[in-house]
């Protein structure tokens, strides 16, 4: 399927809306022609926007990654912390421009999604840097330092026409269906709706209708453009001869389609367009594989002929000689008596001399014989021949099974490869899992820097009134956060003390019988002193410390599901217990981070009820959960919420 302008322009508004205020934190390459931009907000759940030829969408679906060096390079060098500022379409074309801005400049990313589409990135002043497909046309040019120029257009802006427009009608010699799919750059599936919406044939001469057809024509338009621009959906998936498309629409008739409802358009698109990224990434993964296939299918062919052309001959000249047998018991001896002549010219075969030598002619087949011989030696030779073409046979016969089993075994290494290019389902991160984090035993949120980078960030973008902040006696604490929490049990306050001194240098070098402090929102100065300078991370605490004594240090990591999506946790085991699935506890000492992570998720693994789970989950989302420094498992079990 490809995008329409209409359909186009709802796309470039539903994005538009959600992706306010967010900029590019990642670029990934999918293939060569499809780049997915992972979009980060300080407060909200991350975006990935999939950039493609044939179109732009929100997706939830996560593909493997195939590297595109030259374009992907730059757009990263280019666009990499840049903000989206921008999405715009061309009027009703399906063409798109991004505009990114950061570091005092603009760049735009230009859609091109007809044809075989194109990607190309410029500066503010549309002057090209990078671009997927150069282009030398009569109408236009694109290469690197040309100022980009967009295509003339071929249709009419359908959100610009008036009833008067349609007028043209009325003069056009065609049919009704084909002046609006060529004016308002329409598929067939729209140009059938709209005639159906205004009660006429889309096969109507444009000479035949009426100036009230005009009107219900134009009203067809504007409410189908309407309904498709505004969200006013009932989407779903069409399966037409092997082939996905979506419609944001219930279309034609509906009884006679194979469809399946989906809960958006997005939806469904994401659905169609990553189906066909995955076939190109199944393509491209096996075009050397497929070459080599190609070459031993055509091996194999040769083979074939060559073991059914070989049996031929050998049959052919088998026959001869025991014809030649038979005649031998009629009482003749000489391959030069007329009967045999007469015989061999019916089996279309003969003997002839050349150059003083003597041969017998089979088919196509030419066997040396001595005319003077006796018909038997003679048939012997065409006996020896026989077996000799058999031999042969067998010979290639062996080497076709070779060939076989070589074909056999690239077609199973194709299918292989293939599979392992697969999506999943991306797990929306909350915006707090950017942080140490957890939920303490009364269900409040805390969190905590990982350096001094998010340490900053933790208390500049997210410290509220109602918040406590706690740090540890020892430099190189973190900062932790509690949220919303007037009013709260002493049990939460030492469960973020003790995340606080955990989190820690305490952890990494045993430090125990530390004590954390916490304090109010006010008490925490931003800026340092006059004449002073606070290193990045690190703020002025003001007034009364409150201190709590951390005699032990005991962390759990647990799998905990919230909105339903799982995601690993890891704090103080007590509050990690109650709000987990399962959970293994660790004390500092013992594994390296990357070997104790192993070992965690071998235990989950373990659990039945949660194996496909934690298989979605890398052993790398283990190792961020954990406390910098070595440790050991001293416990595991079932968390509290387990069913």
């Amino acid at each position: 399927m490809t995008l329409t302008g209409i359909e186009l322009r709802f796309l470039v508004n539903e994005i538009t809306g959600k992706t306010e205020d967010y900029y590019v934190s990642n670029i990934y390459g999918m293939n060569s022609n499809s780049f997915l931009f992972k979009l980060h907000h300080p407060k909200k759940q991350d975006i990935m926007l999939m950039f493609t030829t044939f179109g732009l969408w929100i997706t939830s679906l996560k593909l493997n990654q195939v590297e595109h060096k030259d374009l992907l390079r730059r757009l990263r060098n280019n666009l990499l912390r840049t903000k989206l500022t921008k999405i715009e379409q061309i009027g009703a074309e399906r063409i798109a421009y991004l505009t990114f801005s950061g570091y005092e400049q603009d760049f735009i990313l230009v859609g091109e999604f007809f044809g075989d589409g194109n990607i190309i990135l410029c500066n503010k002043d549309m002057k090209i840097l990078a671009l997927l497909h150069s282009l030398d046309v009569r109408h236009r040019k694109l290469r690197i330092g040309l100022t980009y120029q967009p295509p003339p257009q071929n249709s009419l802006n359908i959100f610009e026409v008036t009833s008067e427009t349609f007028e043209e009608i009325l003069s056009y010699s065609g049919t009704v269906g084909r002046w609006i799919g060529r004016n308002l750059g329409l598929p067939s599936k729209y140009v059938e709706e709209i005639c159906k919406l205004a009660e006429i044939d889309p096969q109507k001469n444009g000479k035949s209708v009426s100036s009230k057809d005009i009107g219900k024509l134009f009203t067809a338009v504007k409410t189908l453009t309407d309904k498709i621009v505004e969200g006013k959906h009932e989407p779903r998936i069409i399966k037409d001869k092997q082939e996905l498309d979506v419609f944001p629409l219930a279309l034609g008739k509906i009884e006679s389609q194979d469809y399946t409802k989906v809960s958006s358009f997005m939806e469904g698109l994401d659905t169609v367009f990553t189906e066909k990224i995955v076939s190109q990434q199944k393509s491209a993964q096996t075009v050397s594989l497929d070459k080599k296939i190609t070459e031993l299918e055509n091996e194999l062919e040769e083979q074939t002929k060559a073991i059914s052309l070989v049996n031929e001959r050998s049959g052919a000249i088998s026959n001869i000689a025991n014809l030649l047998l038979k005649q031998t018991e009629k009482g003749i001896l000489s391959i030069n008596d007329p009967r045999i002549t007469k015989m061999l010219g019916t089996k279309k075969s003969s003997t002839i001399k050349e150059k003083g030598k003597f041969f017998m002619i089979i088919g196509s087949q030419k066997i040396q014989i001595n005319p003077d011989s006796s018909l038997h030696a003679i048939i012997s030779t065409l006996f020896s021949e026989s077996k000799k073409q058999s031999s042969a046979m067998k010979s290639i016969e062996s080497m076709k099974k070779k060939t076989q089993k070589k074909l056999e075994r690239l077609c199973q290494q194709s299918i292989t490869t293939q599979d392992s290019v697969t999506y999943s389902e991306i797990r929306v991160k909350e915006w707090y899992e950017r942080y140490r984090w957890f939920y303490t035993s009364d269900g409040l949120l805390a969190i905590g820097g990982r350096d001094a980078s998010s340490n900053s960030s933790v208390i500049r973008k997210h410290l509220e009134k109602n918040d406590k902040v706690f740090h540890a006696e020892i430099f190189g604490s973190p900062f932790f956060i509690l949220k919303n929490c007037s009013g709260v049990s002493l049990a939460s306050l030492r469960e973020t003390a003790k995340a606080t001194v955990c989190f820690s240098r305490a952890w990494k070098e045993g430090m125990y019988g530390l004590s954390s402090y916490w304090v109010n929102p006010e008490q925490i100065k931003k800026a340092a002193p006059s004449g002073q300078f606070l290193p990045k991370g690190s703020f002025v605490i003001e007034g009364q410390r409150n201190f709590i004594k951390i005699p032990s240090m005991q962390l759990g990591i647990g799998l905990l599901k919230k909105d339903g999506n799982h995601s690993i946790t890891c704090g103080p085991a007590e509050c990690v217990k109650k709000n987990s699935i399962f959970y293994v506890v660790i004390e500092p000492d013992g594994a390296e981070m990357a070997e104790i992570a192993k070992k965690i998720r071998f235990e989950f693994l373990k659990v039945q009820a949660i194996e496909s789970v934690v298989k979605s989950i890398s052993v790398d989302d283990f190792v961020r959960a954990l406390p910098a420094g070595k440790s050991h498992i001293v416990k595991t079990g079932k968390g509290d919420i387990h069913s």
